[in-house]
């Protein structure tokens, strides 16, 4: 598995855009070179139409704004395609107004780079990187299948990493840094 400090692959996939144009079925790529001069947060989950995921998805997706502020731009993957990522967006009342694209890594290049297929079940960990504006990672984490993510604690890492000071156990933005 990739880890901090290692650059964060080049990659470039097929994406469902963000908002109602994700709904139209016109689909767009993303890459390494896509928001260039931005942070990046990635966030993995196994795939579609399963049922802790979207609750994840949703919840990125109500922070875009907060991550936006942060100059990062944030992007949720899969190994599905983006056929299903647009089918599931369309049938899925929590997802049809998705403020993050989704992408497809349906050939699983991404993942394999980033060692984050589990091994037994052959879809993506709940893995998730924080990749500074030179493609650096500062921040991977990954669940087991079975446990959601809070997308405010990697609002707060995040914070922290901007921040650029020593910062303590439990530290927010504003808390004074060592």
């Amino acid at each position: 598995m990739l880890t901090v400090g290692d650059q964060f692959p080049s990659f470039s996939l097929t994406t469902v855009p963000a908002g109602p144009d994700g709904l139209n079925g016109e689909f767009i790529t993303i890459n390494n070179q896509s928001d260039k001069g931005k942070w990046k947060l990635f966030f993995f989950w196994p795939m579609d139409f399963t049922f802790i995921c979207p609750t994840e998805i949703a919840a990125f997706s109500d922070m875009e704004t907060e991550f936006s502020e942060r100059n990062t731009a944030v992007y949720g993957v899969s190994i599905d395609s983006e056929y299903v990522h647009l089918n599931w967006r369309l049938h899925n009342e929590t997802l049809k107004n998705l403020k993050i694209p989704m992408l497809a890594d349906n050939k699983r290049e991404l993942s394999a780079a980033l060692g984050i297929l589990h091994y037994e079940a052959g879809v993506d960990l709940r893995a998730t990187y924080i990749v500074d504006p030179e493609g650096i990672i500062r921040h991977v984490s990954a669940n087991d299948l079975s446990v959601g993510r809070n997308p405010e604690e990697f609002l707060r890492i995040l914070d922290a990493l901007q921040n650029g000071g020593l910062c303590p156990c439990s530290w927010h933005k504003g808390d004074k840094t060592l």
